[in-house]
């Protein structure tokens, strides 16, 4: 995820990020940012205008792009593209992530969600979007495996709610027994999904 060889504003976004996954919205402040960015504190207010809520923002979007892009680089990197094996790669991002490096980090959208929904309009549109470009990229994924349109939306959904119900468990136990159930459990009803023609 490290955002090597960008400029100081990108660097600013992937820190915002990166702060807001493991502390939430409330605990990340801009001076927190800029030093995680390695970036000049006077080039918050040059870039991020509108302060912490358009870096918020911003932030959030990213992450809706990186996972919409993860779900294409899991995809190429399949020897037998199925649906359960779209989620396996999906979980395992984070059992890895967990089994190495500890249960600090979460979802930045998530953590964000749940911080500002009710009391950020632009915050929770900005999620709203990140979440619909991920459950996008699932969906046409699952649409290209063969899944029937009309099923391929609703089963992305459950299968990013699954996951960041799964992260929140796994967080809150310490362990990564909700990401490997979800994966056990949901990938026969996913497979399942597949349009079998003759």
């Amino acid at each position: 995820m490290a955002p090597s060889g960008r400029g100081p504003r990108e660097r600013m976004v992937f820190s915002a990020a990166q702060l807001i996954r493991r502390d939430g919205v409330g605990a990340t402040g801009m001076r927190e940012v800029a030093a995680h960015a390695r970036a000049p504190r006077g080039s918050l207010q040059h870039y991020f205008p509108g302060g912490k809520e358009q870096l918020v923002n911003e932030a959030l979007a990213w992450a809706g792009r990186y996972a919409a892009d993860r779900v294409t680089r899991f995809l190429a990197a399949l020897p037998e593209p199925t649906p359960s094996a779209l989620f396996g790669e999906m979980v395992r991002q984070w059992t890895d992530e967990y089994e190495s490096a500890g249960f600090a980090g979460g979802c930045p959208v998530a953590a964000a969600t749940v911080d500002c929904a009710e009391s950020v309009e632009t915050t929770r549109e900005a999620a709203s979007a990140a979440f619909a470009a991920w459950n996008g990229a699932v969906a046409d994924a699952l649409t290209g495996m063969g899944v029937p349109p009309e099923r391929s939306t609703p089963l992305a959904t459950l299968m990013i709610g699954a996951l960041e119900g799964a992260i929140l468990i796994a967080r809150a136990e310490r362990d990564v027994r909700a990401l490997t159930g979800a994966v056990r459990e949901l990938g026969p009803l996913l497979d399942a999904a597949v349009s079998r023609e003759d």
